[in-house]
């Protein structure tokens, strides 16, 4: 279950924009003969069935095929934490909490045990979420029969009225919501706590976070979550959502015929639209945490938030994400120069944790004692914009590029996930968001573009913008030396911001294509086809070989990924620093004859991106593109082999990114913890030494680019694979164009085993880092694997397993953590060997308790094998799971480059794999535990508080 926050968020933002600007001047739009009158409404999608029962549930109701076999069913409630009472603080959430422990239907945890059974996961598929204004429920079922479908609305239904409340499980769910808590404590959430009092002031947000309090959770009573339940779970109050792969009209009389019933309040309390108050002076909040990472400023203007329902309100809409994004990539550009006054900042526009509010805010990332400077330049830069206004070239760039968003979403409108029309539709009924579809939203878009000025833009933010209701919330880490400012100099950056002269904003666009020539063309010279899944391999005449895996599960999409085996292991131990940033310094300079800002300048209006990256035992390029931009991925691949740059300038921007995370690392206990564990598990190997100033000096670009240029010089050593939308006859020329002309000598080269090696025997490390009363455990199993395929399955269905029964064991019957984790998996270079990793967090005081049932559950599986109820759900999930992915382009890159890797036959990505799902044994399960769970060879890293807690 996850109690979701709408708080304060800061984001990276990438590529550019940038002609010599004049002060803004008005203008007139042009009109356009085909836009609709700005005064129509909205329309709303037809595909979907929109209708209200008589005692006033909403029902949204849609037909779609993806995934096949699925339904999105969701049970939504408009009552969050902000209607708590005083003696009800975190008792929304905690209401979501016992929905899965006892309703009418399944008493204490049937329901998880129900949904397991027939391939829901808990967690990964069921959730929920709580917030302050709403608690959504998360149902994904199989629609394969009519009882799996029937099922799934009764749960709805049980959450919707039939909750238990039961005493004993109340006590129990105490725990998990406790160590839910518990989990969420660190610097992060006393930086909120600092901030919300001043910038909620008066409002009883401030007073509501979602979690509610240690002392309230412990409190937790049936009867006062009886009363929150009665009070706000009512049929006023909810709306029943399904997507998925069925008959509208059925799903329609099943939900009148499970909810029909449900009789509305009698004496239903007002649900009142809370608000945060107007103030009319800057409310500032500063806070500071000794174990904080990075230094923050934010600039919120708090405004009512603007409804969406005419053609005129959709361009106003349109307008904004123009201004954002423009003013965005101009912040991105600035972040990327040496002298840059922050280290990144963005612009954003959107509600404001209430939702009667918006908010325009303006945010930066800066050098530990750089408030200031930082809050200065994003104030600054969004003056030039409204003295000067934004050029005619970077508004033709960003309509390109939200025109093409656009485009691509049109081209997989067939091939939308249902989770993602669901979430329209949950919006629509909680904050009453538009829904007329893709298809309407497409011709809007390119009818309301043309219309849309730059007038048009350069006074959108201006309304935005304001002295009252405004506030400014800033962070630090807590340490000697860095000067914090005080309220006093933040209002004084506003007022010199007003004083201060800015110049106009000026670019230099290239006008030069992406390839200057175009190279001579090499050929294929041989073709097979891979019987049973559909897959062309190519030989090229430079040596290379191409895989072409055509699929339809996506309309806009190819992606392509080129390796090459060998990676940072073949960097000397003196050079590794510069090989293992070798890829990133090319990605941060560019490429051919273009810096990182030009190109994604060049590119504006493409849907495409591609990356190198060189990993310990491959090096490799990834990306995609959209079929019409097929030709443009293959430049930028043949340009990341033939022209790489090291713009001196992007790493020195770089380092001083860079600098102050690594000088505030060892302040995390998180860092420090995860540091632990790297340097014991590699034995303390020059090559796994956590990150540092001394490490990362350690860096020369020269080198890096050196070491990246030896790695794809010979073209011939890659083999590039292509899934996607894409038709061999098309992709054929573009591949003898722009791979076959590569140059290629054939020369093999292979990785080095460089002699990192995990510790053996039983490995005991304890931290003591951190403030808080919150305790983390890892256990790690490690020990020799037969890469093979039957190998890997039994080893995911081991760990599929023992997750259903930790979470079985150490959330519901001990409360002891929140969310146990188990994750194995099998390498096979440098060396053929796997991992096995359990991870929980907990009460300090219970660390050993766990742990010990953690071994006791081991212990058992090797001497008992599991119920065949139990591996029928590991099957359940593992066919259900399938499904899905086999309708991914992701699962089919991922797969057949692991497999050609391996040297292992492609054709068995489908039927092997199936019939081994089928043939699934509780002894299978049990010598796989037996095999890799080895309790006298294994590694326990715990991380506790610097003090000691008190045992309760």
């Amino acid at each position: 279950m996850l109690s979701r926050l709408s708080a304060l968020t800061l984001g990276l933002l990438f590529a550019a924009p940038l002609a010599a600007q004049q002060p803004a001047v008005a203008n007139v739009p042009a009109a356009a003969a085909s836009a609709p009158a700005l005064s129509a409404r909205l329309s709303v999608d037809p595909k979907v069935r929109i209708g209200t029962l008589p005692n006033g549930i909403r029902y949204y109701i849609r037909k779609n095929t993806l995934p096949a076999k699925r339904a999105e069913l969701r049970l939504v409630v408009n009552a969050g934490s902000v209607l708590e009472s005083n003696d009800q603080r975190g008792y929304a959430h905690f209401v979501e909490h016992t929905a899965f422990n006892g309703t009418t239907h399944f008493a204490k945890n049937e329901l998880v045990q129900y949904l397991q059974s027939i391939g829901v996961r808990f967690g990964a598929d069921l959730n929920a979420y709580t917030s302050f204004d709403e608690t959504v429920y998360i149902l994904p079922v199989p629609t394969d029969t009519a009882r799996l479908v029937d099922r799934g609305f009764q749960i709805l239904g049980d959450w919707a009225r039939g909750q238990r409340f039961d005493s004993t499980e109340v006590v129990n769910e105490r725990g998990v919501v406790h160590e839910e808590w518990r989990g969420r404590r660190g610097a992060g959430d006393r930086i909120l706590q600092q901030w919300l009092p001043t910038a909620l002031k008066g409002s009883i947000y401030a007073e509501r976070l979602p979690i509610g309090t240690e002392q309230s959770i412990m409190a937790a009573q049936p009867s006062i979550l009886r009363r929150f339940y009665d009070d706000w779970y009512r049929p006023d109050l909810m709306a029943v959502v399904a997507v998925g792969d069925f008959d509208p009209a059925t799903i329609e009389a099943r939900i009148k015929r499970e909810f029909g019933a449900i009789r509305p309040a009698p004496h239903p309390r007002a649900r009142p639209v809370l608000q945060v108050p107007d103030n009319k002076d800057p409310l500032i909040a500063i806070a500071t945490d000794k174990e904080l990472t990075s230094t923050q400023v934010e600039v919120v203007y708090k405004r009512p938030r603007e409804l969406t329902r005419t053609v005129a309100d959709y361009r106003r809409d349109l307008i904004a994400e123009l201004y954002v994004s423009m003013l965005n990539s101009r912040f991105s550009e600035i972040a990327q120069k040496p002298d840059a006054p922050f280290l990144s900042a963005g612009a954003s526009k959107s509600g404001f944790i209430a939702r009667s509010m918006g908010g325009f805010t303006l945010a930066a990332t800066v050098k530990d004692g750089g408030i200031e400077r930082g809050l200065e330049a994003v104030l600054t830069e969004t003056r030039r914009v409204d003295q000067f206004g934004y050029l005619p070239s970077e508004l033709e760039r960003e309509k390109q590029d939200l025109l093409r968003g656009y485009e691509r979403a049109y081209a997989e409108r067939e091939k939308t996930l249902s989770a993602s029309l669901v979430r329209e539709y949950v919006s629509n009924y909680l904050e009453t968001e538009p829904i007329p579809g893709i298809e309407k939203e497409y011709a809007l878009v390119k009818q309301l573009l043309p219309t849309i000025t730059l007038a048009d833009v350069n006074a959108s933010a201006r309304a935005w913008i304001t002295d009252e209701n405004r506030i400014v919330l800033a962070a630090a880490p807590q340490k000697d030396g860095v000067p914090i400012p005080t309220a006093e100099q933040l209002r004084a950056v506003f007022a010199r911001v007003n004083r201060e002269q800015v110049t106009a904003y000026t670019e230099t666009v290239s006008d030069s294509p992406l390839l200057a020539t175009r190279p001579t063309a090499g050929k294929i010279t041989a073709e097979r086809t891979i019987p049973g899944v559909g897959i062309t391999e190519w030989t090229l005449s430079n040596g290379a070989r191409v895989l072409v895996k055509p699929t339809d599960f996506k309309a806009d999409e190819i992606q392509l990924t080129a390796y090459a085996e060998g990676g940072t292991s073949l960097a000397s131990d003196a050079n590794y620093m510069s090989a293992s940033l070798a890829s990133q310094i090319v990605s941060l300079s560019g490429i051919g004859a273009f810096n990182r800002v030009d190109l994604g300048k060049k590119l504006s209006g493409k849907a495409v991106r591609l990356g190198p990256g060189i990993e310990g035992t491959v090096s490799q390029l990834s990306g995609s593109a959209s079929p019409k931009d097929l030709e443009t991925l293959l430049q930028l691949a043949y340009l990341h082999f033939t022209a790489p740059r090291l713009d001196t300038t992007a790493w020195q921007a770089f380092r001083n990114q860079v600098g102050p995370f690594l000088a505030n690392r060892s302040s995390d206990p998180r860092s420090v913890f995860g540091d632990t564990i790297q340097v014991t598990m590699a034995q303390h190997h020059a090559r796994q030494r956590p990150w540092t100033t001394a490490l990362f000096n350690e860096i020369d670009p020269d080198s890096a680019l050196a070491f990246y240029r030896a790695r794809f010089a010979d073209a011939g050593r890659f083999t590039f694979v292509f899934v996607g939308n894409v038709e061999p006859a098309t992709l054929k020329p573009l591949v003898e164009q722009y791979i076959a002309s590569l140059p290629g000598k054939g020369t093999k080269e292979q990785w080095k085993d460089v002699g990192i090696r995990p510790p053996t025997g039983v490995i005991e490390r304890v931290v003591h880092k951190g403030v808080e009363p919150q305790a983390t455990t890892q256990i790690l199993f490690t020990g020799p694997f037969e890469y093979a395929p039957q190998n890997r399955f039994a080893l995911r269905a081991l760990t599929d397993y023992m997750q259903i029964k930790l979470v079985e064991t150490l959330r519901e019957q001990m409360g002891g953590t929140y969310s146990p984790n188990i994750s194995g998996s099998g390498s096979r270079a440098p060396r053929q060997e796997y991992t096995i990793a359990v991870g929980y967090t907990s009460d300090p005081n219970k660390v050993d308790t766990l742990t010990k049932t953690v071994l006791r559950l081991v212990d058992t599986l090797k001497r008992v094998p599991p119920t065949q109820a139990d591996v029928d759900k590991v099957k359940a999930q593992l066919i259900r799971s399938r499904e899905v992915e086999v309708k991914q382009n992701g699962y089919w890159m991922g797969n057949i480059v692991a497999r050609d890797r391996a040297g292992e036959e492609l054709v068995g990505l489908l039927s092997a794999y199936d019939d081994m799902v089928r043939k699934l044994t509780p002894a299978q399960i049990q010598e796989a535990a037996k095999k890799y769970f080895d309790t006298g060879n294994y590694a326990r890293f715990i991380l506790l508080p610097e003090t000691p807690v008190p045992k309760a």
